[in-house]
């Protein structure tokens, strides 16, 4: 079963990667397909492995402290001049991808943590607050932030704030109410 996680998240990853190079709302595609579609799954398979973030690095896989370090990776990210570096070189599109899986599977490892359920809920909830926090500035900023696009630059740069909304933000708060209903019926079977 977790080679199948694994496998699922990797093929997401390879989905995330041909969209990265189509303009901005490509970029927020990869980004959202990275950090809140491919990692779970990839957590999932990864879960109680050497190689699970969870137990390489106890002390940054905590949820509240995964999640603060997935909000600086993924605002800095989206600071206009990284953007620009990402858009036009490969070795800093790479660099941005590969950090937003890494703090997408730091995140996703430890709010999957069976010890830290409840912290996983919270983590969840401030990562969908601030994903949706991110994507209407980005959606409703009135004049193009990344005018290094193409033309259509505000159209796209809306779009893309749009795909973060919606996929950032249901991503995580969904997550973090299945977990939430987990740890409810983990207390409720426990006081039965």
């Amino acid at each position: 079963m977790r080679r199948s996680w694994l496998m699922l998240g990797l093929a997401l990853l390879s989905v995330g990667w041909a969209f990265s190079t189509w303009g901005m709302t490509g970029h927020m595609v990869a980004h959202m397909i990275a950090v809140a579609v491919a990692a779970p799954p990839i957590a999932l398979g990864l879960q109680g492995t050497r190689f699970d973030p969870a137990v390489r690095l106890p002390r940054l896989a905590t949820p509240l402290a995964a999640a603060m370090i997935e909000a600086v990776v993924v605002w800095g990210w989206h600071v206009p001049a990284l953007r620009r570096l990402a858009d036009h070189g490969l070795p800093w599109l790479i660099a941005e991808q590969v950090s937003f899986l890494a703090v997408g599977l730091l995140l996703w490892a430890a709010v999957l943590a069976p010890r830290h359920r409840a912290a996983g809920v919270a983590a969840l909830l401030v990562t969908s607050m601030h994903m949706t926090l991110l994507g209407a500035l980005i959606g409703l900023a009135p004049r193009p932030l990344y005018s290094h696009h193409d033309m259509g630059a505000l159209a796209d740069q809306q779009m893309a704030g749009v795909v973060m909304l919606l996929v950032g933000g249901v991503a995580y708060l969904c997550g973090g109410l299945a977990m939430l209903a987990r740890l409810l019926q983990t207390k409720e079977e426990a006081h039965a």
